[in-house]
């Protein structure tokens, strides 16, 4: 997911394919994170499935997950092996794509009904940065017995803007005013001039499309009449997703946000009251609080400061500040948000499920550094202080406070290990259950095979003294915090840890072990290792495997995950795809300061008849190339994707990426330089997309 954030730097690129040093895994298992929480929470799996994006609870407590790729699951007792609905064949999903927000009606008992976001692919063509690209899509569906009829789609807002593949935001919520909530991003790019990107794309803050923006909406689509546009100029967007030039979409709520992923309702409010996690661009991140009307000032502003700025910062007339924010700017401990640049999900704690210090609390993640912050208000400002740790990077996507037992815990999706769905929740202060973790020196090799167990992250919430139960699967067992075993026999086999507290409450955990068994060995065949992409070129990667014990390994134990890196974080590009062929379309850069510190990391997994995998990694760079500028008579300015620079000036950009050059007249001391031509002999202001090194001549008089 990035979310957008761009950090500034550059970065050297070596053209290497890269095998990672034990990245095996056995099919579907991952050793457990391990999160630092306040004394009496404890973190647990809840499941695991691919790129979870968003979820939701029905009022009997069944939890729907959306996956990225375009299925809706189910989670009862278990995650269902079926998808309740897969929309996969008119979802794009690539980049910050796919189904990607989801809603329970508040009447869900009576008339079943959900809603989802999700990219749309009206136009069979999912390319990034073009006219025909995907659109957001908000509909509601009909689930019965755990299974949704796709016929049951009724679209209620179609059409909204996302030209560039990211900046999608798509949260959906309703509010305690029983309308329903939508977040839009910018779309990365304007809709109508491909060419305006970042802080360069003002759509969020024009009132004829739906992009960049708060939606409020009835449940059957139609327009709540407290909404605030509802003037002579207002009409409604709903199919085509904008309107004409000065008039107005009335289900814009609020406007001027950039991607605001998520949003966060306030269960201890009396009314409709939520807050709008913004991801920014260069400086900041931000929370607001939702207004009626209200316009946050993106792409002029990030944070309470100018867009690109720490230092010219303060209120605007006309332009709401947030009410929280913090800087990408390195910061020192003990602030909670060293390398934190990525806001994502939200939650506010419920009152009384948690001790009262957490009443009124808001909860929010960030992808790039790993983090649960905590935001504990004051009388007239927030404190913002680590609630959880050590969640590494692709984490906490999405967050919000769901049943258990007779109470409620803190679920949240990630990336990690491919995805899951984890929950935090308050043990209390009476005896709880232990929780049994452990590592091993080895999972895999030769007969015989001696492995170390180490049970030592295993914990008590009391700090109770623990005993430690082995079962290794092979009819062996032992016990103590540390044990040594000799496999002697070819696996698998599961082995168990039994913790017991002094009290005699106990938990277990067990981890599948391969002896006699070593992982397949995948090679990357295409493209070579010393391709190099354009934008928009295509490339077909391909690739076999073997292993000791099985042989040739079949196409169908082949899989692929594709990200596109971005300085010091990562866009999730392709989800988990089976198969020995994998057909990619290469990107754009966000941006010329992302034209340096761009690639794609290419990951492909090998996977054995016993369930043990090894992965590799290719890093894909694009093919840069030298773009210089010159003016004669020399010395002057010229607008290079809308921010002036003085010629001459050699810029780096990629093969093929679109950028929108421009040479103004001007005043030169006490002359007037006018434009006469560019030596490609086109109009003072186009798109250039070379493929080469090559130098544009702009020529004016002076006069």
């Amino acid at each position: 997911m990035r979310l957008s954030t761009v950090v500034q730097g550059v970065a050297i690129f070596f053209l290497i394919s890269l095998v990672c040093i034990g990245c095996w895994t056995a099919d579907k298992e991952a050793l457990e994170p391990q999160i630092t929480l306040p004394s009496l929470f404890v973190d647990e799996l809840v499941t695991s499935l691919s790129m979870p994006t968003a979820f939701a609870f029905t009022p009997d407590g069944r939890l729907l997950i959306t996956a990225k790729t375009g299925q809706l699951r189910v989670f009862t007792d278990r995650l269902l092996s079926t998808p309740a609905l897969d929309l996969s064949s008119k979802v794009c999903s690539g980049y910050e794509r796919g189904l990607l927000g989801i809603a329970v009606d508040p009447e869900f008992v009576s008339n079943n009904f959900i809603y989802l976001f999700y990219s749309h692919n009206p136009y069979n063509n999912c390319q990034d940065n073009k006219v025909t690209s995907a659109v957001s899509r908000v509909s509601r569906f009909t689930l019965s017995s755990n299974m949704v009829s796709s016929s049951s789609e009724v679209v209620l807002i179609d059409q909204i803007p996302a030209p560039a593949g990211n900046h999608n935001a798509g949260d959906l919520n309703f509010g305690k005013d029983g309308y329903l909530y939508i977040t839009t991003g910018d779309g990365g790019c304007h809709y109508a001039a491909l060419n305006k990107c970042t802080e360069f794309n003002d759509v969020s803050r024009q009132n004829n499309n739906l992009a960049g923006k708060i939606l409020r909406i009835k449940k059957d689509g139609t327009i709540p009449s407290e909404n605030p546009h509802l003037g002579s100029d207002a009409v409604r967007c709903n199919t085509a997703g904008r309107t004409t030039i000065g008039n107005t979409c009335q289900e814009i709520y609020a406007k001027g946000l950039r991607n605001p992923f998520r949003m966060a309702f306030d269960p201890n409010a009396s009314s409709t009251r939520f807050f709008i996690n913004d991801v920014g661009r260069t400086a900041w991140e931000e929370i607001n609080l939702a207004q009626a009307g209200a316009d946050y000032g993106w792409n002029l502003r990030e944070g309470n400061c100018v867009v690109n700025s720490t230092t010219n910062c303060g209120s605007v007339v006309g332009v709401t500040s947030p009410i929280f924010s913090y800087p990408h700017t390195v910061q020192a401990a003990p602030s909670p948000f060293q390398s934190c640049k990525a806001i994502t999900g939200g939650a506010f704690v419920p009152n009384g499920i948690w001790p009262t210090e957490y009443n009124g609390s808001y909860l929010f993640g960030d992808y790039t550094c790993g983090k649960i912050i905590q935001l504990v208000p004051s009388e007239s400002s927030y404190t913002a202080k680590n609630f959880a740790t050590d969640f590494g990077i692709d984490s906490v996507v999405h967050m919000r406070f769901g049943p258990y037992k007779n109470t409620q815990a803190l679920y949240y999706t990630n990336f990690t290990g491919g995805g899951q769905i984890r929950r935090i929740r308050y043990t209390g202060v009476v005896n709880q259950t232990p929780v049994a973790s452990f590592k091993t020196s080895l999972r895999f090799g030769n007969l015989p095979l001696t492995v170390i167990f180490d049970a030592s992250s295993s914990t008590d919430p009391e700090g109770q003294v623990l005993t430690y139960n082995w079962d290794f699967g092979d009819g062996n067992k032992a016990t103590g915090k540390i044990a040594e075993h000799m496999y002697n026999n070819t696996g698998p086999f599961i082995a168990r840890l039994m913790v017991q507290d002094s009290q005699g409450l106990s938990n277990t955990t067990s981890l599948k072990m391969f002896p006699g068994n070593t992982p397949p060995t995948p090679v990357i065949t295409s493209p070579a290792i010393e391709t190099k992409f354009g934008v928009a070129e295509t490339i077909t990667l391909t690739a076999n495997a073997t292993d000791t014990e099985d042989g040739m390994i079949p196409e169908n134990k082949l899989y692929w995950r594709v990200d596109m890196r971005h300085n010091d974080h990562t866009h999730p590009y392709v989800g988990t795809t089976y198969g020995n062929t994998l057909t990619l379309q290469m990107p754009a850069p966000e941006g010329l300061d992302a034209v340096s510190n761009s690639y794609l990391e290419v990951y492909l997994t090998a996977l054995d008849s016993q369930g043990l995998s090894r992965r590799i990694k290719r890093i894909i760079y694009p093919q840069l190339i030298d773009l210089s500028f010159v003016t004669e008579p020399t010395g002057l300015q010229l607008e290079i994707n809308a921010t002036a620079f003085t010629a001459p000036i050699t810029i780096k950009s990629w093969k093929g990426y679109s950028i929108l050059i421009q040479a103004k007249n001007q005043i030169v001391g006490s002359q007037q330089a006018t434009f006469v031509s560019w030596s490609d002999g086109r109009a003072a202001k186009h798109n250039i997309a070379p493929k080469a090194n090559k130098t544009y001549t702009a020529t004016f008089n002076l006069e």
